[in-house]
């Protein structure tokens, strides 16, 4: 029976999973996706995807296991494969809760799930380690950047897209940060019971 061991030298598996693997009877199924899809490094086709995709989903837990999910959007490569097994993506200006960032700080595993809906559909997750810089020499040229969030990968590997719904994207964001273009501050921030208390962008 398969051990769900990477060569690596991680578990690609744990004991939940296998237990549901084993009810189900995809245990060598689980151990033949990791045999044939399951890679440390990026493919051109993983940098392909990934720099093209406008948005994603970031999966992050505080100290105590506690999870959280975010969506981030940006413009296309606004996610950039930096190294062989590092992406990298700005952290723009939000709701000032910090969720995200402020379990990175204390839990460094991330899940990253990035989706394309159009007529070619895929799924590629990707996880890993995350670190956050304030001060990294790159955020300079990202528009509304306020923080870089780089990703070691430990993990990545597609999934089958065929819940997929086919959509179609008709116009970005006007929020998505732009070259010369002033931030648009989004309308809850006036509201009577916020206003007094949005900071200023730490970068205009």
């Amino acid at each position: 029976m398969g051990t769900g061991l990477l060569q690596s030298g991680t578990f690609m598996y744990h004991t939940g999973e296998r237990k549901l693997q084993d009810r189900f009877g995809s245990r060598a199924l689980a151990d033949r996706l990791v045999e044939h899809t399951h890679r440390t490094g990026f493919s051109d086709d993983d940098r392909g995807f990934i720099e093209s995709v406008t948005f994603f989903f970031l999966a992050t837990a505080d100290a105590e296991g506690r999870p959280d999910c975010s969506f981030k959007g940006g413009p296309a490569g606004f996610v950039r494969v930096v190294a062989p097994n590092v992406l990298a993506f700005p952290d723009y200006d939000g709701n000032g809760m910090f969720r995200s960032l402020g379990n990175i700080a204390v839990n460094a595993h991330v899940g990253l799930l990035f989706i394309r809906t159009g007529e070619k559909r895929g799924r590629l997750r990707v996880n890993g380690r995350a670190a956050v810089a304030f001060d990294n020499a790159a955020m300079t040229d990202i528009p509304g950047a306020q923080a870089l969030v780089r990703v070691t990968a430990e993990h990545i590997f597609p999934n089958c897209p065929r819940y997929i719904p086919r959509l179609e994207v008709k116009e970005e964001s006007m929020y998505v940060p732009k070259p010369g273009r002033v931030p648009v501050e989004p309308e809850w921030k006036g509201f009577d019971q916020f206003r007094d208390v949005v900071p200023p962008r730490a970068h205009p």
